[in-house]
């Protein structure tokens, strides 16, 4: 039997979690709730090149998410250590969180047992601390920013 929940939908509540980001810092979903949304970037694996391009572009629309009333989070199972030297290396704005255990991977239904990592998924969880937008892709094909700042945009 799998401890891996069923793929979350629009309208679930968020799992809460705390997670540390690439400072060490706790990170706690709930504490976003009432405040902004949060955009949940769930990638399989740091340092590989699909993640790599994407969080660069991440990083580089990242205003326009905050503009939208949100917080971005990369999300994958590597250590905060990988996190560090990686957001490092490309000067990535986004905080990424470490979901070493993959609980939060898996209480998301977001799981990838193949490779024991996250699915390349994008969650966002809306100020009421439900899901407003699912959407998971291809491992090996990279999130459509735009797709999510609209998104954003229709959850005000």
């Amino acid at each position: 039997m799998s401890d891996v929940a069923a793929e979350i939908k629009v309208g679930d509540e968020a799992p809460d979690f705390t997670m540390k980001d690439q400072d060490q810092a706790d990170v706690k979903l709930s504490e976003f709730r009432g405040k902004k949304n949060v955009v949940l970037a769930f990638y399989p694996l740091d340092w590989s090149p699909v993640c790599e391009g994407e969080n660069k572009c991440l990083t580089d629309d990242f205003p326009s998410l905050e503009s939208a009333d949100s917080v971005l989070f990369g999300v994958s199972c590597d250590s905060f250590f990988s996190h560090k030297a990686w957001a490092d290396a490309l000067d990535l704005k986004h905080k990424l969180l470490a979901d070493m255990s993959r609980s939060v991977s898996k209480s998301y239904g977001l799981f990838f047992e193949p490779l024991n990592c996250s699915k390349r998924a994008t969650v966002i969880v809306g100020k009421d601390g439900k899901v407003g937008y699912v959407k998971v892709q291809e491992i090996k094909t990279a999130r459509d920013d735009k797709e999510i700042i609209d998104a954003l945009k229709t959850m005000g």
